[in-house]
C-alpha cells in the first residue's frame, strides 16, 4: 500500500471532514492516516480517480491544481494528443486542453507535468496568464474603503476585480499572490491568501521550492506537500517605531513572503507566506537587527524569557554605572562646583573627567552609536541615533573646550560631561523599567500555555504508562486521573466526571463529561477518572489553535496603529531637520554666547523627541488587550477587529443555538388523519434521517427516546430555507414551512389556529404531509438560554440596537423576542437572505455586529462589521469570524465590545499622550519659552523625561490587565 498526501479545498468544517472520512470508508483497500480542513493523508491501492470523484461528488476539491501556458500546440490533433496522454494516467484526475493552455488537476507534481508535455514534443512556456486569486482583507471600514481599493486595482492594470467587499476579494490577474498584497498593503489595508484556495504551483513566483507530492511505502511517515502558513521570529535591536517599518521592510522583500507584522512590545515577527526562514533571518541581520526561530510555543516563551530577563538586567546594570557617573558630576554643578574651563588645572581634571565619561560611551552606551551606524548605512534614523547625535554633541563640545579652550569666548567654557552621562543613564534606566513591565503584557498567552501539560497517561494492552506528549498519537487511549490536565482533543470512551473548562471558555461552572463527550486540552479534571480517545494533538488542539489564534491577533495592527507607523517613518528624519533649524537660529540670532545656546537647544531636541512612547502606544494596548479576551474566553481574529467593534451600534442575534441553548426537542404532536403520534413521530424521524438540521436531530432523538425503529429513506431532498422530501414505505413525505407547503400546492388554511397556537408557545411548528395532503404539525421547542434576557438588556442599557434575525415563523420568533424584550424582529428569512438583511442595515447607517453560530451565519458574519461566533469554538467559528466566544452565552457579546471600547480608548490615551508629548516638547526644548524664562531645557531633563513617556506608556496599557466586564457571571447560576 502506498501512502499519500493531497492538499483539500472547500472543506470548511469538521462535518465535512467527517463526510470525506465516511465516503472514503466505503472505499477498498483505503485507510485514512490523517485528514483536516486542509488535506489528506491516507494508504490505499484504491485508483487515485476513484478517491477524487468520491470526494468531488461531495462538493469538495482536492489535488494539486495547474494552469499551464502552452506553446507548439497547432492543431486539434495535437491537443487531443495531450488529452490522450492524461487520460492514460491514474493520477490526472481532471483536465481541459487548448492549443494555449492546459488546466489540469492531479496528484502530480508540477515538474513530472512539465516533463509529460514536453516528451510529447510540447513546450510549457513562463509567460504569465491570469488567474483566480482570493484574499482576506483587513482595515476596510466602509464604502469608500471598498472605492479607493477598487482605484488601486484599475491602476495597476491586468486586474479584472471578481468580488470585492471589506472582508474579502477575488481577482483574475497576471500578477503574483505577493504583488497583489504589496498593492493593497499600500492602500493603507492588510490582506492575507485564501488557505482553501487551491493555487497553481506555476503562478507562484518567487519561491525557492514548490509544492510537491511524496508517495512512500506505508511504513514511512509522509510528507506533506509544503503549504503558506505563518512563522514566527523572535528579534533583537529594535528600540522604536523606525525600527519595526526597517524590520518590516527587510523581510518584505524576500522572495516568497506575503505579509509581515513586527510586534515591537513583544521583539516578535509573524511571517505568512513560504520563504526560506533562513533568507528572512539574514534579512534582519542584514537591516541592522538580530533574529531567531520561534519553533513552538515553549521554546519561544524561553528564549523570551531568557532576553527579557537579559535585557533588563543589562539595561539595569549599565543604567547604574552611567547615573554612578553623572550623578555626582550634576551634583558638583549644582552645588556650586565649577565647570567651565578657566585654568590648566581644570583643563587635566575635566579631561581626565572626559576620558572616563568617553570610556563610559564606548561600554555603556555604545549599543546606540552601534546601532545609529547600521541605521546610517542603511540610509534610515532611528531613535538611536537621536541619542548618539545628542550625546555625542555633547561630549564633542566639551572635550573640544577642554583641549581648545582660546577658541570660545570665556563664557562658553562650559563643559557637558555630566549631560552625556545622566542622558545615556536615564534613557537606559528607562529601557529596563520598559522591558520589565513589558514582560506582564503576555501573562494572559502565558496561563494559556501553562494550561498544556508535558506528559499523558498511556494505556495500551491494558497497562498505564506516562510518556512525553511529543509520544502521543491520534487514535490512543488515554488515562485522565482526578485534578489532571487533559493533554490532548479527544472523546470520552469510559468514566464520567467533571471538568473545569473555565481558562478555554469563562464559563464559572464544571462541566459533566460521560461517554462519548469531547475533552478539550488544557482543561482540570475535577474527581472522576475517564479514559478517553485521542483524536487532535499537537498543533491541531483547540488549545493550540486558540494560542495561535491570539498570538497572531496581538501582532496583528488596527487603523490606529498604521497611522502612528505612517508618522514614526517620517519623524525621526523631520526631527534631526528641526534639531538643524534650532542650532542654526540660536546660532546666529540667540544671545552670547551662541555657540552654548546652541548647542543645548540641539541635544535637546533630539534627546526629548526619541519616538519610543509612540512606537510603544499602540501595539502594548493590543497585546494586553487581546490577551484579557483570551481569559474571558473571548479569541479575536486581529486588532482591526476591535477597532471595528468599539464602534458597534447595533447588535443582530441569530435565534437558535444563539439566544436558544441549540437543543431543540419535540413539544407537541398534532395528527390530521388514522395515524397515532407515535406513527406520526416515526415516519418524520425516518424522513429525517438525511438532514443534518438542528430540528431533524430533535426529532429523531424523540423517536429513538420512544424506542420507534425507523424505516429507509429514498430520493432525499432538502429546500434551503423550506425543508426536506423523500420516499419513505413507497409513501412520499414532505416536512417544511408554508412555503414548502404553498410550492406543492398544499391545503393548510383550515389548520392554521392549530398552527398559531403551538407558535404562541414558543415553538417551531412544522407542516407534515403525505402524498401531497396534510396528516399533522410537529411543534418543536428551543428553550431560551437562562442567561439571554439578562444579557438583552445588558446589551440595550449599553446603548445597543438589538435585532433578532431567524428563519423561523414571524409568530414564533416574535413570542421569543416578547419574553426577550427585543423590538427590532426580522423573520422568516432564507440562509441567504440574513447577508441581504445586514447589508440592509448598514445602508441605513448602521454599524452592525452579526452574532451566529459561525455556520450557516457564516454569509452575514462575513459581511458585518465584525462577525461574532457564539459556541464553544468550532472550527468553522474560529475561520469565519472575527470574534469567537468560547463560552456560550450572549454576556460574552456584551463583554466583547466592552473590552474592545476600553481598548480601544486606551490606544488613544497612549496615543494622545505621545503625540502631546512630542508636540509640546520639541518646541520647548527648542527654546520657544527662553522670552518668558530666560533659560533653555537642560538636555538631563530631557532624556529624563523621553524615559519617562516611554514608562507611561506601557504602564496605562497595563491597566487593561485589570479590565472587569460590569457583568461578573457566579458559579452558581445553571448553565
Amino acid at each position: 500500500m502506498n501512502t499519500i498526501t493531497l492538499p483539500l479545498a472547500n472543506v470548511h468544517c469538521m462535518n465535512c471532514v467527517g463526510k470525506i472520512r465516511s465516503a472514503l470508508a466505503q472505499l477498498p483497500d483505503c485507510q485514512i492516516i490523517d485528514i483536516n480542513t486542509k488535506q489528506i493523508t491516507l494508504s490505499c491501492n484504491s485508483p487515485l480517480k476513484a478517491i477524487y470523484q468520491e470526494i468531488k461528488s461531495l462538493g469538495y476539491q482536492v489535488g494539486f491544481n495547474y494552469q499551464l501556458p502552452l506553446s507548439g500546440l497547432s492543431c486539434g490533433r495535437c491537443v487531443a494528443k495531450v488529452e490522450n496522454a492524461f487520460s492514460q494516467r491514474d493520477d490526472i484526475f481532471s483536465y481541459t486542453v487548448t492549443k494555449q493552455q492546459a488546466d489540469v488537476t492531479g496528484a502530480l507534481s508540477e515538474q513530472t507535468l512539465t516533463d509529460l508535455i514536453s516528451s510529447l514534443g510540447y513546450q510549457v512556456v513562463s509567460e504569465p496568464t491570469a488567474h483566480t486569486l482570493t484574499f482576506s482583507l483587513s482595515g476596510l471600514s466602509c464604502g469608500r474603503c471598498v472605492a479607493k481599493l477598487t482605484d488601486k486595482f484599475n491602476e495597476a492594470g491586468n486586474i479584472e476585480i471578481i468580488e470585492l467587499d471589506k472582508n474579502h476579494t477575488k481577482i483574475l490577474t497576471t500578477h503574483s499572490a505577493s504583488d497583489v498584497i504589496a498593492m493593497i498593503n499600500d492602500a493603507g489595508y492588510h490582506a492575507f491568501k485564501d488557505p482553501n484556495t487551491v493555487v497553481p504551483n506555476a503562478l507562484k513566483e518567487n519561491e525557492e521550492t514548490e509544492p510537491t507530492l511524496t508517495v512512500e511505502n506505508s511504513q514511512s511517515e509522509a510528507i506533506k506537500p509544503t503549504t503558506n502558513n505563518v512563522q514566527q521570529l523572535l528579534l533583537s535591536g529594535m528600540t522604536c517605531a523606525s525600527c519595526v517599518a526597517s524590520v518590516e521592510k527587510a523581510i518584505k522583500q524576500v522572495a516568497g513572503v506575503e505579509s509581515v507584522n513586527v510586534n515591537l512590545a513583544e521583539r516578535t515577527a509573524l511571517v505568512a507566506g513560504s520563504p526560506n526562514i533562513e533568507q528572512v533571518i539574514q534579512a534582519v541581520k542584514d537591516a541592522g537587527y538580530g533574529a531567531e526561530v520561534s519553533e513552538d510555543e515553549q521554546t519561544r516563551r524561553q528564549r523570551q524569557q531568557e532576553q527579557n530577563t537579559q535585557t533588563f538586567k543589562t539595561h539595569l546594570r549599565n543604567a547604574c554605572i552611567a547615573l554612578g557617573l553623572g550623578v555626582p558630576m550634576m551634583a558638583w554643578g549644582i552645588f556650586g562646583g565649577s565647570m567651565m574651563i578657566n585654568s590648566t588645572t581644570s583643563q587635566l581634571a575635566w579631561g581626565f573627567v572626559g576620558l572616563i565619561t568617553l570610556l563610559l560611551l564606548v561600554t555603556v552606551g555604545k549599543d546606540f552609536y552601534i546601532n545609529s551606524w547600521k541605521a546610517f548605512k542603511h540610509h534610515r534614523a532611528t531613535m538611536d541615533t537621536l541619542v548618539a547625535l545628542g550625546t555625542g554633541a555633547a561630549w564633542l563640545f566639551s572635550m573640544l573646550v577642554v583641549l581648545k579652550p582660546d577658541m570660545f569666548p570665556t563664557a562658553a567654557r562650559h563643559v557637558y560631561f555630566e549631560a552625556t552621562a545622566m542622558i545615556i543613564g536615564l534613557i537606559t534606566l528607562g529601557h529596563a523599567l520598559e522591558a520589565r513591565a513589558r514582560s506582564q503584557t503576555s501573562k494572559a498567552l502565558e496561563r494559556l500555555i501553562d494550561l498544556q501539560p508535558q506528559t499523558a497517561i498511556v494505556v495500551e494492552n491494558g497497562i498505564e504508562t506516562e510518556r512525553p506528549l511529543s509520544d502521543v498519537k491520534s487514535e490512543m487511549i488515554l488515562r485522565l486521573r482526578p485534578g489532571a490536565k487533559v493533554a490532548v482533543d479527544g472523546v470520552v470512551i469510559e468514566g464520567n466526571t467533571y471538568i473545569d473548562e473555565s481558562m478555554l471558555t469563562g464559563e464559572p461552572l464544571a462541566v459533566h463529561k460521560q461517554t462519548g463527550d469531547k475533552v478539550r486540552a488544557g482543561t482540570i479534571n475535577q474527581q472522576g477518572s475517564l479514559l478517553f480517545k485521542a483524536e487532535h494533538i499537537g498543533s491541531d488542539t483547540m488549545l493550540a489553535r486558540i494560542i495561535q489564534l491570539v498570538r497572531q491577533a496581538q501582532s496583528s495592527k488596527p487603523a490606529l496603529a498604521r497611522l502612528a507607523d505612517t508618522i514614526s517613518s517620517i519623524f525621526v528624519p523631520s526631527v534631526m531637520i528641526i534639531a538643524i533649524v534650532t542650532a542654526m537660529v540660536w546660532y546666529y540670532f540667540g544671545p552670547a554666547p551662541s555657540s552654548v545656546y546652541m548647542l543645548v537647544a540641539a541635544t535637546t531636541v533630539l534627546i526629548i523627541a526619541c519616538p519610543c512612547a509612540l512606537g510603544l502606544a499602540t501595539p502594548m494596548s493590543v497585546t494586553v488587550g487581546v490577551g484579557r479576551a483570551a481569559e474571558l474566553g473571548i479569541l479575536i481574529r486581529d486588532a482591526e477587529a476591535m477597532q471595528q467593534a468599539a464602534n458597534i451600534d447595533t447588535v443582530v442575534l441569530d435565534k437558535t443555538g444563539t439566544l436558544t441553548e441549540g437543543k431543540p426537542q419535540v413539544v407537541s404532536i398534532q395528527n390530521y388523519n388514522n395515524l397515532s403520534e407515535d406513527q406520526l413521530l416515526q415516519l418524520t424521524a425516518s424522513l429525517e434521517q438525511g438532514s443534518e438540521h438542528p430540528l431533524a436531530n430533535a426529532i429523531i432523538q424523540s423517536a429513538k427516546q420512544k424506542g420507534l425503529t425507523l424505516s429507509p429513506v429514498s430520493d432525499f431532498a432538502a429546500t434551503a430555507g423550506m425543508g426536506v422530501s423523500g420516499i419513505v414505505n413507497t409513501l412520499s413525505v414532505m416536512l417544511g414551512n408554508e412555503k414548502l407547503m404553498a410550492k406543492h400546492n398544499i391545503e393548510i388554511s383550515h389548520v392554521q389556529g392549530d398552527f398559531d397556537r403551538i407558535a404562541a408557545q414558543g415553538a417551531t411548528p412544522v407542516y407534515l404531509a403525505q402524498n401531497n395532503q396534510l396528516i399533522g404539525i410537529i411543534g418543536i421547542s428551543d428553550p431560551l438560554r437562562s442567561d439571554s434576557l439578562s444579557a438583552v438588556k445588558r446589551m440595550q442599557d449599553m446603548g445597543l440596537t438589538v435585532v433578532m434575525l431567524t428563519g423561523d415563523s414571524y409568530k414564533t420568533a416574535q413570542v421569543i423576542a416578547n419574553k426577550l424584550g427585543i423590538n427590532d424582529v426580522v423573520a422568516d428569512v432564507l440562509p441567504d437572505g440574513k447577508a441581504a438583511q445586514i447589508k440592509q442595515l448598514q445602508q441605513q447607517g448602521k454599524r452592525v455586529a452579526m452574532v451566529g453560530d459561525g455556520i450557516n451565519d457564516a454569509p452575514a458574519l462575513a459581511l458585518a462589521e465584525v462577525g461574532i461566533a457564539m459556541g464553544s469554538g468550532t472550527d468553522v467559528a474560529i475561520e469565519s469570524a472575527q470574534f469567537t466566544l468560547m463560552r456560550h452565552s450572549l454576556h460574552g457579546v456584551a463583554d466583547a465590545l466592552e473590552l474592545s471600547k476600553a481598548t480601544l480608548r486606551n490606544m488613544k490615551e497612549n496615543l494622545f499622550g505621545a503625540f502631546i508629548y512630542n508636540s509640546l516638547g520639541i518646541p520647548v526644548a527648542a527654546g520657544v519659552l527662553y522670552p518668558l524664562t530666560g533659560a533653555l531645557l537642560s538636555p538631563v531633563i530631557a532624556g529624563a523625561a523621553m524615559a519617562l513617556s516611554s514608562i507611561t506608556v506601557v504602564t496605562n496599557a497595563n491597566r487593561l490587565r485589570l479590565f472587569k466586564p460590569s457583568y461578573q457571571p457566579q458559579a452558581t447560576e445553571e448553565k
